[in-house]
Order: C-alpha cells, then sequence, then structure tokens
C-alpha cells in the first residue's frame, strides 16, 4: 500500500481531483467540511481528513459518474460526495444490544424457557460469496465510463426486483435507513434483494412518501436525518469477547441436546447479530481483524435503537414472505421479512391470536410431531440460545405447535421456507415481542 503524505495539500492536487473544484484542506480536517461544497468519504463511511497529493491515486469515476480515487494497486481510496448530503452526526454511537432484559416484566403473559412444539427447515442452503471488485463492489475501477449524474426515479413494486446502480456502501445506507424506520431489510449485506425490495414498498406505504432506490443523496440525506452515518466506530469489549461461545452447533438433534446452551460460536457472530448484519460482511468490513481481542475498534452498521409502539394486529403475508405490525389506528408500524411455512408444511389460515410471549425459549423436539431427522427417534430438550431451532424469541399462537419466532441462521430469512411458522431473525422477533402483548390477532392472508 502506498504512503499518503497527511499534510496540507497543494492546489494543484485538488485541481486534478476535483476537476477544477477547489477543495480546501481544512475541508478535510477535523470535521471542518461545512465551508465545502464537497468531501471525500472512504469505503468504511468515514471522512477522509487529508486528500492524497497528485501521482499518489488515479482519479475516475464510479458508475454514478462520480468521481474517485484509487490507488495503484486498484484499491479504493475515497468517493467524492456533495458535504450537505452526508452530514455527520456529533456523538460517539451508543447502540442497544437486541437482547436487552429490561422489558421482560412490562406486560403480561412473558416466560422464559419455554417448550415449542415446531422447528424451522433444517436443510441446508447455499450461500452466495460477498461481491468483489471486478463483480458487484461499489466502484468498477479505473476504466468505468462515467454515468449521467441523475438517473430516472424507480417506481417500485413488490414483486419486480430493484434495479439500482447505488455503490455498496449507498446500499448499506439504505439498509440502515430502513431498519432505522422499523421498515427490516433483513441482514445488512450491502446487496440489494428481495428483503431490501420489500422494505421500500412497505415504508412508502407507511409514510406515503417515495423513496428512490437510485437516488444516492436522497437516501443519504434521510440516514442523516434519521441519526447518522450508517457506520460507526465500535470498540470490543471484555464482555463480547468473554461470550459465552460454544465451538459449534452441529446438525444432528440428539448431539444439540447434549450442549450446555445454544450460544453463538463466535464473538464475531455474535457481533454481527447485534448490529443486524451479515457475518461474513462484518468480516470484510473488517479485514485481519480478530474480534476475540478486547479494545479492538472495527466497524459496524448502525442501526439505531429499536422501534417502540403498541401493535393491536399483525399480518403475516405468505406470497411476500413479509411480516407487517399495525397499531390500534390502522396505521403500519414496522414491516419485516419472513420465512412463512411451504407446500408440505403450510401455515395457519385465517386469524389466530398471540398467547404469550416467551423469551429464551427452550425446544422439544418429537418426532411425532415435527420431521424426523436420521435416527432420532425418541422426544429430545434442546437448550435455549439464539442458535437454538426458534432463536430468542417464541410468540405463541392459538393455534398449537405454531408461532412467530426467531432463526439462528438471519441470511436465509424471506429466502427459505419453514414448517408452518413465521420466522424472523432474531433482532426481528425481539423488537415485535417488545410491541405486542396476548391477545394481539394474527392474519395469515395467502
Amino acid at each position: 500500500m502506498f504512503e499518503i503524505r497527511k499534510s496540507a495539500i497543494l492546489a494543484a492536487t485538488l485541481a486534478a481531483f476535483a476537476g477544477g473544484i477547489a477543495i480546501p484542506a481544512q475541508a478535510q480536517q477535523g470535521y471542518g467540511y461545512r465551508s465545502s461544497p464537497t468531501l471525500l468519504v472512504t469505503p468504511e463511511g468515514d471522512i477522509l481528513d487529508y486528500v492524497p497529493e497528485a501521482g499518489e491515486v488515479i482519479v475516475s469515476r464510479d458508475r454514478n459518474g462520480r468521481r474517485i480515487l484509487i490507488d495503484h494497486f486498484g484499491n479504493l481510496v475515497a468517493t467524492e460526495i456533495p458535504a450537505e448530503s452526508y452530514f455527520p452526526r456529533q456523538r460517539q454511537a451508543s447502540i442497544p444490544s437486541v437482547y436487552e432484559d429490561d422489558y421482560r416484566q412490562q406486560s403480561r403473559g412473558w416466560e422464559d424457557d419455554v417448550v415449542t412444539g415446531t422447528i424451522p427447515d433444517p436443510d441446508p442452503i447455499e450461500r452466495r460469496p460477498l461481491s468483489g471488485l471486478d463483480s458487484n463492489m461499489p466502484y468498477g475501477g479505473p476504466d468505468l465510463p462515467p454515468q449521467p449524474e441523475t438517473t430516472p426515479q424507480q417506481i417500485v413494486t413488490p414483486d419486480i426486483p430493484v434495479k439500482s446502480d447505488l455503490s455498496r456502501l449507498e446500499i448499506v445506507a439504505l439498509q440502515v435507513f430502513l431498519d432505522r424506520q422499523g421498515i427490516s431489510p433483513g441482514v445488512i449485506d450491502g446487496k440489494i434483494g428481495q428483503n431490501v425490495n420489500k422494505a421500500i414498498v412497505a415504508w412508502e406505504q407507511m409514510t406515503g412518501e417515495t423513496l428512490d432506490p437510485n437516488n444516492a443523496e436522497d437516501i443519504l440525506q434521510r440516514l442523516r436525518l434519521s441519526g447518522g452515518l450508517a457506520i460507526t466506530n465500535y470498540t470490543i469489549t471484555a464482555g463480547d469477547a468473554a461470550g459465552p461461545f460454544v465451538a459449534s452447533i452441529p446438525d444432528d438433534y440428539g448431539q444439540k441436546a447434549q450442549l450446555p446452551a445454544m450460544s453463538f460460536t463466535s464473538t464475531a457472530e455474535m457481533l454481527a447479530e447485534k448490529f443486524h448484519m451479515d457475518e461474513r460482511f462484518l468480516r470484510e468490513l473488517n479485514p485481519g481483524v480478530d474480534f476475540t481481542i478486547p479494545g479492538t475498534i472495527i466497524k459496524v452498521a448502525d442501526p439505531g435503537p429499536i422501534k417502540k409502539g403498541k401493535v393491536a394486529r399483525i399480518v403475516a403475508d405468505k406470497g411476500l414472505k413479509q411480516v407487517f405490525a399495525y397499531g390500534e389506528d390502522g396505521a403500519l408500524i414496522a414491516a419485516y421479512p419472513a420465512s412463512i411455512g411451504s407446500a408440505d408444511t403450510p401455515s395457519p389460515s385465517g386469524t389466530v391470536t398471540i398467547e404469550r410471549i416467551a423469551l429464551n425459549p427452550g425446544y422439544t423436539y418429537n418426532p411425532k410431531i415435527n420431521f424426523k431427522q436420521g435416527n432420532n427417534d425418541r422426544v429430545l430438550s434442546i437448550p435455549p440460545g439464539p442458535n437454538g431451532p426458534v432463536g430468542t424469541v417464541w410468540l405463541a399462537l392459538s393455534k398449537p405447535t405454531y408461532g412467530i419466532h426467531g432463526t439462528p441462521e438471519p441470511s436465509k430469512i424471506g429466502r427459505t421456507q419453514s414448517h408452518g411458522c413465521i420466522r424472523l431473525t432474531n433482532w426481528d422477533a425481539t423488537e415485535l415481542a417488545k410491541m405486542v402483548t396476548p391477545g394481539v390477532t394474527v392474519e395469515f392472508i395467502d
């Protein structure tokens, strides 16, 4: 990696980069960017506090026509964007854990260690690797032709995949913004997919506004107003590194039953869930980092505080694979991608109610009620934990053995089917659980 002098920058360098628009050196130092119309942002989401000298970088354009700096190894150094569209907050992020216990006594019907009677689909699914620099990374390299500064507004519908020219970092910004609004995009991974697509539509239904997935400046402005930058620094604590963890989670339910708890397998897995991220994306954002060392500063998504409200009615849309939570006034409060039933093991039809809410639930495997796995022909008690079959939350429905619950594999939500239950990410299930009470109706629609 080349060496960059972190000193005052010559005007000739600025002109070479900005195409004649001089950016004062102080605009990139100490966050004093208010005096400049533009600023430089690193791939990690930080404001670059210096400008590289001429000859140390290649000046190019990304697919949106914005000026970018690339080093001589092909690595992105920074992107020039309007200062007013990327206004960072002036505080250290304080992001709550998804496993806060302060609400356990807030409503009747909450129970711990409740035995459930259904199970998510155990079949494995191949995960697609994160894209590289030459495929779906935010910047295509020096030879990428300039694109128009503006693109036509795209109308998003639930059944038509989003076609977006956003960079990888801008997609993260979109996902974080939606998550902060209570409209979950599923895992934050910097990828446009059906979960993001459905979230955009739900947000538009909730607000009555239009969100263009190609308008980066609008997305970044909305992100700023919702709480600041999408990516923030987080210092790994001794508690984070301490666990408890287990070495691995076996597939066999007989072996699962022998574990002391269905705990996380690593600090990275725990942190990814804490910040609503795909674990692979967390590792990609922090290359070479040892997550087991307390005091290590890492880059994480900032999904903000959980959504608050009182949910009076839930709609589980089987076709969309999405759950909608409505308030007493009929307004949409939150929406979540979900895995809901299958042709062989369909979800209930009609309307049921939530009977009880259980945190940290255990699970009873019964081959006479559930599927038959391998040679397991007897009833097994699976201990609780985030990697348990129903995750960290169980909302029992009035139809026996069915419920709304979490999952140990958040990246599969919305992409796979369940054995009849409504499966959400652990953090979405936790958020929903904090807004419901026993008696709330759950309507299944096709």
